[in-house]
């Protein structure tokens, strides 16, 4: 799927939707049918040219970010058709077109005046709350590779046991954000296991990431129509672990609260548990899938991209009273949570990432398992070595559509009774808007849109029709 991090002196990325003929889908659909290009070839081959100066740059700190926006503003007007933008990059080089986008315009000036409009910080001193999983990634690694500092934010990262924690110790103030599941920002503010209290989320922190993890003796079961009386963990019951678990075995005919049992489990626990057979198998983040291969004790039966590509899995939280009470606060520490995201998106940055998570403050979980996750080449546990790029990605924008498809779910399993206003919940908790701001204001480039449909499971998902979803299905508690 299209990531959200675009790069304007790019000759492979489009700056505008569509082609500049309007004939096709895509401006690279239409370079396709026009020409070969060699020039962006041999720079994806060496290495060489854009990609690097644009990791320098993107290391380089606030100033890169913010000469980003700027540049693309300039680029745009400069050049409106991607056709004479390309071929110009084509001409002179990257290096080159920077220079000259960079004398035509103070960046400097741009830095300081944006950096004057912030105002100062109401706090400095945080306390931010992660969950040890791979999921968290940005949460984690944007405190040892310094992007909270660089935002003026002393954060302490407190490692949580699980969500439940992680909810409780939020809700007291304990915790000034955290890292949470998709689905919990949406319940505490419907007050569906828990107090109501306004909550708003961000920030998604991954997408994909998941997978249904079996017992090795299962190996003979891989048709889900065979699980019947099995049991299943999965970390919390507001997840996108247990609403996909639920989908996935109601598709293949099973009712999740008659032919299965379902548990909770903190997700450190979950290799032990199945090591003691305490479950037949979960679906987990990871790297708890990946560590039970390791161990010998499980094998990986599907990745949830698998189930649906692209779904979100866990999220930057904070309360709406944090964000209103401390903006400035708030702003620099969605920086930072944007930049750490950004980062972590470039696969060249895994292995790099997967050292600086690993450690017993943080993950505490070896190396090359966190390795296997977030490079996506990975050992499956029957036997192959399956490369997936993509197994887990990390896109921060919080489509609205996609908390709209969640509260469908809590609708369909009877988490929330009643009828709900499905697109005010999600614009009022899920901040997308924001998150356009924010990552325009970065040099990013989110999506224009904030609401989309999906295909789950060959079943189309229509936003604007997600009550009648909800009553759609053959296995469902919704009326």
């Amino acid at each position: 799927m299209p990531s959200s991090f675009a790069n304007p002196f790019d000759p492979k990325n489009e700056l505008s939707a569509g082609c500049s003929c309007g004939r096709h889908a895509s401006q690279e659909a239409h370079d396709a049918e026009l020409c070969s290009d060699p020039i962006v070839a041999k720079a994806e081959a060496t290495g060489d040219g854009m990609g690097e100066s644009l990791r320098a740059e993107d290391s380089a700190g606030d100033e890169a970010l913010i000469g980003r926006a700027v540049e693309s503003t300039i680029m745009r007007a400069v050049f409106p058709n991607d056709v004479n933008r390309r071929a110009f990059l084509r001409a002179v080089g990257a290096s080159t077109a920077m220079a000259a986008v960079a004398a035509a315009f103070p960046l400097g000036a741009a830095k300081a005046l944006a950096q004057e409009k912030a105002g100062p910080l109401e706090k400095t001193k945080l306390k931010v709350g992660f969950v040890p999983i791979t999921c968290a990634t940005p949460i984690i690694m944007a405190h040892p590779m310094g992007f909270y500092k660089k935002y003026g934010l002393d954060v302490d990262v407190i490692k949580t046991a699980g969500w439940a924690v992680s909810r409780d110790k939020s809700l007291s103030g304990e915790y000034d954000a955290a890292h949470m599941l998709t689905p919990m920002p949406l319940a505490i503010s419907l007050g569906a296991g828990s107090t109501a209290v306004p909550w708003t989320m961000p920030a998604v922190e991954n997408i994909n990431g998941q997978a249904i993890t079996l017992h090795k003796k299962h190996k003979d079961k891989r048709d889900p129509k065979m699980w019947k009386g099995m049991k299943f963990a999965v970390p919390f019951d507001y997840s996108m672990h247990n609403f996909l678990l639920r989908y996935y075995v109601a598709e293949h005919g099973l009712d999740p609260d008659k032919d299965i049992q379902i548990r909770v489990l903190p997700p450190p626990e979950m290799v032990a548990n199945l090591r003691a057979e305490n479950v037949d198998g979960y679906l987990a983040p990871d790297p708890f899938n990946q560590r039970a291969v390791y161990d010998g004790i499980g094998f990986i039966h599907l990745l949830t991209k698998e189930i649906w590509d692209g779904h979100p899995c866990c999220a930057f939280a904070a309360s709406k009273q944090f964000v209103t009470e401390n903006p400035n606060t708030f702003h620099a520490l969605f920086k930072a949570i944007i930049e750490a995201t950004a980062y972590s998106s470039n696969r060249k940055n895994r292995v790099e990432v997967a050292k600086a998570i690993s450690p017993r403050n943080y993950l505490n979980q070896p190396v090359t398992v966190v390795q296997q996750v977030l490079t996506g080449t990975f050992a499956d546990g029957l036997g192959k070595v399956r490369k997936v790029p993509d197994r887990i990605d990390f896109d921060p924008f919080p489509w609205h559509s996609m908390a709209v498809w969640i509260l469908s779910q809590m609708k369909r399993w009877g988490y929330v009774k009643g009828d709900i206003d499905y697109q005010k919940v999600a614009e009022e908790v899920y901040l997308a808007t924001g998150a356009q701001k924010v990552m325009k204001e970065m040099g990013l480039k989110p999506p224009e849109a904030t609401y989309r449909p999906y295909t789950i499971m060959g079943k189309i998902f229509e936003p604007d029709k997600a009550d009648a979803y909800a009553k759609s299905f053959a296995i469902t508690r919704a009326s």
